[in-house]
């Protein structure tokens, strides 16, 4: 039951080339950085990365996109990186949009095992009739397009069905971990970490702080151990960024 790996390095060393991460964070929130860092450092490549967007140019998965180890990438939101516009815009990156609570869902039921399920989001778009550029030619025409989808009425109202999310990996952040493998997440950098936990056939959880077994009362537990392979201790004074920082001017007087 004592599933602590000792360091970052160790945590990720099996995952190979071509391998499918379902990683957490949105935006530059709840990063699972260190593992980011650690997956760098072994120069492993033909990444699928499932994650609500792809950090930025020097940050996050920023950094392994920089080097050209994702080929893949399922996201929500591709703003506020230079490089990941460039690679797709270029034909180096396949990229498939999703809607971002659609996404949520996906990998939620991945972890749940529901293999599919109906929702409203994206019908009569391109998400639902297909047709959305995941690869570009060099040329700027479009060499891979997504399908279209199977639609459904229920009560006179039209869905599309969306098939859930299941990747090789999951990455998550948390503020605090114990020896099981159960989670607590700091506020809003909680965001996708369980999502992408529950989405993972193994998931690594890096965690601020570790505690013994029955020291997290249940009620406090965000996501239970039976999510989680993996739990590597990285202190509290992991570096964390902010996007945007944004203040008011100051009022003299």
């Amino acid at each position: 039951m004592d599933k602590v790996v000792q360091s970052p390095a160790d945590a990720v060393a099996d995952i190979g080339d071509g391998a499918s991460l379902a990683v957490g964070g949105f935006g530059l929130c709840g990063n699972p950085m260190e593992l980011i860092r650690a997956l760098h450092d072994r120069a492993v490549t033909d990444l699928r990365v499932v994650s609500n967007n792809c950090g930025v140019d020097d940050w996050g998965l920023g950094i392994l996109l920089a080097d050209k180890r994702i080929s893949r990438m399922t996201s929500s939101y591709v703003g506020e990186n230079k490089e990941f516009a460039r690679q797709f815009l270029a034909g180096e990156l396949e990229v498939e949009l999703t809607p971002q609570g659609t996404l949520a869902e996906r990998l939620r039921a991945g972890g749940v095992g529901i293999p599919a399920f109906y929702t409203a989001t994206g019908v009569g778009t391109q998400v639902a009739d297909g047709g959305l550029p995941w690869r570009y030619h060099s040329d700027g025409s479009v060499a891979l397009a997504s399908p279209a989808k199977d639609t459904r009425e229920f009560d006179g109202r039209s869905y599309v069905l969306e098939e859930a999310i299941v990747c090789d990996f999951g990455l998550v952040h948390a503020k605090v971990g114990d020896r099981h493998g159960n989670l607590v997440f700091h506020e809003s950098a909680r965001n996708f970490n369980p999502l992408c936990a529950m989405a993972g056939r193994v998931t690594v959880a890096e965690v601020e702080e570790l505690v013994e077994p029955g020291e997290l009362s249940p009620d406090e537990i965000h996501l239970p151990g039976i999510f989680v392979q993996r739990v590597v201790p990285v202190g509290a004074e992991v570096e964390k960024r902010i996007e945007r920082r944004t203040v008011r001017a100051r009022q003299e007087g």
